[in-house]
């Protein structure tokens, strides 16, 4: 494992070498080379973490249905990676912020349910407030090993992982990894290069 420990400005307080960045490289069983970075500041306590990976592999997407015997499913969540919940209608895209993480379906499912309590918040209509309500309280029920949903991760960098002998994996057709968000921001040439 290589790691590198600096002081740095904190961009949060403004506060001057108050916040430790770590980075390090190693290599996780199954996933390949990472680098997680974790930034602290001393003064605000303002934390971010964010793994990412440095290896790209086959464009891959995991099913597993969870339920009570698969809450404990390792997930690696690379930054470029989808997850959704079909049955829910839920779906996280990876946007110029996202962040890896490891974690497990039970974690997955405790994402998914503090963004929809953030969103409740923000919800003004009753109806929209009702459904989001209703989705809580259904992956509430799949936490409690009680209501079984397909999770689902696909990755066009194939950097993502499930690890529990239920998961299946499938490889991803060229239409779908050019239908999937990556995070990352992209330049296509318009072919007009050539042109006199």
């Amino acid at each position: 494992m290589n790691q590198q420990d600096m002081k740095i400005d904190c961009p949060v307080c403004g506060g001057e070498r108050c916040m430790t960045a770590v980075t390090r490289v190693e290599k996780i069983p199954y996933f390949g080379e990472i680098m997680e970075s974790v930034l602290i500041c001393e003064r605000c306590n303002y934390r971010s973490t964010d793994i990412i990976c440095l290896e790209q592999k086959e464009p891959s997407r995991y099913i597993i249905e969870a339920g009570a015997d698969t809450l404990n499913a390792r997930v690696v969540k690379s930054q470029s990676a989808t997850i959704r919940i079909p049955e829910l209608g839920l779906k996280v895209e990876p946007g110029p912020r996202s962040a890896g993480y490891i974690s497990n379906i039970e974690g997955v499912v405790e994402r998914f349910e503090a963004a929809l309590k953030t969103a409740l918040n923000l919800f003004e209509d009753d109806e929209s407030k009702k459904k989001a309500s209703k989705i809580l309280e259904m992956l509430h029920e799949v936490r409690e090993g009680v209501r079984k949903v397909t999770v689902i991760i696909e990755d066009p960098f194939g950097q993502s992982f499930v690890g529990h002998p239920r998961a299946l994996k499938e490889k991803l057709s060229e239409d779908e990894i050019r239908s999937l968000k990556t995070g990352f921001l992209v330049f296509e040439s318009e072919g007009n290069d050539d042109e006199d």
